[in-house]
């Protein structure tokens, strides 16, 4: 194998700013209690800063300022206005993206070619589309004055941090809403970078209010009664326990959950391209990825040639530093997070799985998982049935179209899927029975913000993305 040398991006990009506030009413202000934590570099155990963390009384003094900024500036603003910030919001992202990139991977463990290349133009693109949307909201179908929902409570994962960030905050902010934003508890950093953005184009204070901190800083967050609109993307757990919550009150909710989806290669695709999309289906973002393929179908008479193709790929596949641009797979995000991966993946060599990895020296400190595949699968294993959100495949054979469907729909989850044909006919008629909100044709993880995204089942419920990702921050 070809050895690169290290290419790795500069730190001297970003100042990391050590004991950094909640951002409030448009400034920086210390939490109530004093309370605090430590946010780490996942690929060395490093820490990075020492963050804020939110408790009641903070959560109460960000829902009151964005109540005022939607009552007195933000609602009854024109919308040619608000699109105006908006904009403005987006250009300073594409200013500022080295910057972002550079935070975001060593705060989350991701590699900075994804950091760089993926999630910061998707970033500035979906603040560029709904800057685009301000002033249109009478034309977008919810009937011809549709009214903001007032102020949304905003609870983002940590697998994609700043990417989140703008699925919620930017439809919110075009439909004419206030917004406050907790964080993921391993992934703030690059939130209160935002928030000095929003400074910087002098968005109006209260608009946009970002509250660092833990389970407890986003319960109180959903649970407040000043909260109009819930907008949640998370394990299906949680959104579980989100439902309940509010239940009974008139809040708005949108889950983005779990998935487990299938990634289904039949024997007339091209098999190299496929193998492609296979390994950026699951190992893509260490496979910290909502919508992962983390179940590959393989037509029975091919899953040889397939296996044999995959293994070769994956065998090249380098594994370490995140800032690295050389590098493929990056840092797990979390111990908890990868002794969550290990843990299934045990469970699957237990079952009688037959488990590889590719020959791959890791990293002395930190938290690292080598690329896995499990072949002898079946419906019965836990590694086919629960989300890993790891660098972790599971390979499935079929024979028949209709068999592929059946063991595809056989999960509790139905965010997205993957069909590898040749044949247009033969995508159409699995994309119509398959239980999944998103089905890509020989592609995967694709997003473009002007198309939704969301699930079915234990995936969750509403929209993020489009069109229809409005309709949740608006009444119609």
């Amino acid at each position: 194998m070809f050895e690169y040398a290290p290419a790795p991006e500069s730190r001297s990009v970003v100042e990391i700013k050590n004991a950094s506030g909640l951002y409030i009413g448009g400034e920086f202000v210390d939490p109530a209690d004093g309370g605090s934590f430590k946010s780490i570099n996942p690929a060395s155990e490093e820490v990075l800063a020492e963050v804020a963390e939110a408790g009641a009384q903070d959560v109460e003094r960000a829902v009151r300022a964005a109540r005022k900024a939607y009552d007195k500036v933000w609602g009854p603003m024109p919308g040619r206005d608000r699109a105006k910030y908006l904009y403005r919001i987006a250009r300073l992202i594409q200013e500022r993206s080295r910057e972002l990139a550079v935070l975001e991977s060593l705060d989350n463990g991701k590699p900075i070619r994804e950091s760089r290349d993926v999630d910061l133009p998707l970033v500035a693109a979906h603040f560029f589309y709904y800057a685009g949307w301000a002033d249109k909201l009478g034309h977008a179908g919810f009937g011809p004055n549709p009214q903001p929902v007032g102020v949304a409570a905003q609870v983002i994962p940590w697998n994609f941090p700043l990417l989140m960030l703008a699925w919620k905050i930017a439809p919110a902010l075009a439909a004419g809403n206030t917004v406050v934003l907790k964080p993921a508890e391993t992934t703030p950093l690059t939130a209160l970078l935002f928030a000095e953005i929003c400074q910087q184009a002098e968005l109006p204070a209260g608009v946009v209010n970002i509250l660092t901190g833990a389970g407890d800083t986003g319960r109180a967050l959903v649970e407040h009664p000043g909260v109009d609109k819930v907008a949640f993307t998370g394990s299906t757990e949680v959104g579980r326990a989100i439902a309940r919550s509010i239940a009974g009150t008139r809040k708005k909710l949108t889950l983005e959950l779990g998935g487990k989806a299938a990634n289904i290669v039949f024997d007339d695709a091209p098999i190299d391209q496929a193998v492609e999309g296979i390994v950026n289906g699951i190992f893509f973002n260490q496979g910290h990825v909502c919508c992962a393929g983390s179940r590959l179908l393989v037509q029975e008479n091919v899953a040889d040639r397939v296996l044999e193709s995959l293994k070769r790929r994956m065998a090249q596949l380098r594994v370490g530093d995140p800032l690295d641009k050389n590098t493929d797979v990056g840092a797990i995000n979390s111990a908890a997070q990868l002794e969550r991966i290990r843990e299934l993946s045990d469970a699957g060599s237990a079952e009688g799985a037959e488990r590889w990895s590719p020959p791959c020296d890791l990293p002395d400190r930190g938290f690292w998982f080598a690329p896995t595949i499990f072949t002898g699968v079946t419906q019965a294993h836990r590694i086919a049935r629960e989300e890993i959100f790891g660098p972790v495949l599971s390979v499935l054979t079929f024979r028949t179209p209709a068999e592929a469907v059946e063991k595809a729909n056989n999960t509790p989850y139905g965010l997205s899927a993957g069909i590898w044909t040749d044949k247009g006919s033969r995508i159409l008629w699995m994309a119509d029975r398959l239980r999944a909100g998103v089905v890509w044709a020989n592609t995967f993880n694709k997003f473009d913000p002007t198309s939704p995204f969301g699930g079915y089942k234990e995936s969750g419920y509403g929209r993020e993305g489009g069109r229809h990702g409005l309709e949740g921050y608006l009444n119609v």
